[in-house]
């Protein structure tokens, strides 16, 4: 039986991003880069959650996520992380433009699905493993699979910082019981997880 993880980081007040996203600012405007600081400044004290990020069998994230272009693809954008991701799986990008399979180094391969939610998490299973997907972002992509019933468990990452505008998660997503698991206090963030109950 497959598991669902997802990961996200938000502020106190919500949002994964701050509004107006693009090339020059992919989490948008206000104090965003707060939002990442315990991942790029702690990373020892956090080593456990970063851990437990990459280790699905496979990924699904949004095509925001991927990159901020609009339209019709650019295939000069191979995505945020340089030549080597740090997946190293099968990366699923939910997108309403076609495009081949992208391998990188390292073994990530991006997989562009045209078909929606179902369809990502229908090709996630089949990747080989114990059957571990992890949604990986953002928030858009994250609330539709929450609205839908489909994780199983949800990390919260929440930094001390409001953004008062952006991309909320739980957005559209109908009540949820949520049971928590474990909290992980650090410095820069706490990290939440909880179990979906059904």
């Amino acid at each position: 039986m497959t598991f669902v993880s997802a990961y996200i980081s938000v502020s106190a007040d919500g949002y994964a991003a701050g509004p107006n996203l693009s090339a020059d600012k992919p989490f948008g405007d206000g104090p965003v880069d707060e939002l990442h600081r315990w991942m790029f400044e702690t990373p020892e004290e956090n080593k456990e959650v970063t851990e437990e990020i990459v280790a699905a069998d496979a990924f699904i994230m949004g095509r925001n996520m991927f990159g901020p272009i609009r339209g019709e693809w650019d295939l000069s954008w191979t995505g945020w992380w340089g030549d080597e991701p740090p997946y190293h799986k099968p990366v699923f990008v939910l997108t309403h433009h076609p495009r081949e399979d992208l391998p990188m180094a390292g073994g990530t391969t991006f997989h562009f699905v045209t078909g929606g939610i179902h369809e990502a998490l229908k090709r996630a299973r089949q990747v080989p493993g114990d059957g571990h997907v992890t949604i990986a972002g953002g928030a858009a992509t994250l609330n539709q699979y929450l609205a839908a019933g489909l994780v199983d468990e949800l990390t919260l990452t929440i930094a001390p910082v409001t953004l008062g505008a952006g991309q909320r998660l739980f957005e559209g997503v109908p009540s949820l019981k949520l049971e928590q698991t474990r909290i992980r206090p650090a410095s820069l963030a706490t990290h939440i997880t909880y179990r979906v109950v059904r």
